[in-house]
């Protein structure tokens, strides 16, 4: 039975993995980081998607520390504490500008990176800090390696 955290977002979308099933990786969360996605959902995610008026495909959200190295994650990434998630766009790069700007206009947020790539796929990265220490900061174009 799926755990409902807001009323168009479920936990285990977060916490699913292809990786994480490929490599026989437990991405079990914590009630620490289900409380600070909880928190990233309620004050952006959920004001996304009403906004928006679609559904809103999370690529990647928690990851344990196992995981997360598999990935590729940096080691001090929000993904492991359950801050950041990246927003999946299937390809539409105007409905993930849409996101980006909408997030960035309307939502106070750690960080909001507009990131992609060498293969040309592109995804919006968003965190936010439950304690209130959101930085803000943006970045328009990151290459992933």
């Amino acid at each position: 039975m799926a755990t409902q955290i807001s009323k168009s977002f479920v936990l285990e979308e977060f916490t699913k993995s292809d990786t994480a099933k490929a490599k026989g990786i437990v991405n079990a969360i914590g009630q620490a980081e289900v409380f600070n996605l909880c928190a990233l959902v309620h004050q952006v995610l959920q004001p996304l998607r009403d906004a928006m008026g679609h559904q809103v495909k999370i690529g990647s959200g928690y990851r344990c520390p196992r995981l997360n190295a598999a990935v590729g994650g940096v080691k001090n990434s929000q993904h492991m504490t359950g801050e950041a998630a990246d927003l999946c766009i299937d390809g539409d790069m105007q409905k993930g500008k849409r996101w980006f700007e909408w997030i960035k206009a309307n939502c106070n947020c750690d960080q909001l990176i507009w990131e992609h790539n060498a293969k040309g796929t592109y995804w919006v990265h968003v965190s936010y800090r439950s304690d209130g220490k959101n930085r803000s900061h943006v970045i328009s174009d990151l290459l992933k390696k």
